[in-house]
């Protein structure tokens, strides 16, 4: 496939290779894999032909959503390291002339975001507009009849601001 100038796009011409960095490569023998871990493999990455690496979520979370559920977009989830450890990475992975994309989710948020609890608190906060509110069923239950699928799964109903949050997920078909 070629853009308008007949050139490839650039994805199209790279080896791409995702990583799950919790159990890719564990730096500390705490049995979490971490960036560290990541930085040591490189060689080896680039040895095998990768262009690019393709992190799954490293963000700050409570990890109800496999790191899905970011808490703070700033900050390095703790068993992956540091901020420094994240830009030492980009920084090997560079000079081997590899590139790396983050799985950055940012259509949802952690129910332990800032933003969310702001927004949870009061119809008024600014943030309550980041997300998407409905009134609950008679029942006070969801406003549209429909559960999480896992059973241990508490709902991610919100009364605190006078009405209920639904998470939009695909995978609760909660909407």
């Amino acid at each position: 496939m070629s853009g308008a100038n007949g050139l490839q796009a650039w994805w199209h011409q790279s080896t791409i290779y995702q990583i799950y960095p919790r159990s890719f490569a564990d730096s500390n023998a705490d049995g979490i894999g971490d960036l560290p871990g990541i930085t040591s493999k490189l060689e080896y990455l680039k040895a095998l032909g990768i262009d690019l690496l393709w992190l799954s979520p490293i963000f700050a979370s409570p990890m109800d959503d496999n790191g899905y559920d970011i808490s703070d977009y700033r900050s390095i989830a703790p068993e992956y390291g540091t901020l420094a450890d994240f830009d030492h990475l980009v920084r090997e992975a560079r000079l081997r002339g590899m590139g790396l994309i983050l799985d950055l989710v940012v259509n949802h948020t952690s129910d332990e975001h800032a933003w969310f609890q702001r927004a949870r608190s009061s119809r008024n906060d600014p943030h309550h507009e980041f997300y998407i509110w409905r009134e609950p069923a008679a029942d006070g239950g969801p406003p549209n009849g429909l559960r999480p699928r896992l059973a241990d799964r508490r709902g991610p109903w919100s009364h605190r601001a006078g009405s209920t949050i639904c998470t939009c997920s695909l995978g609760d078909s909660l909407i």
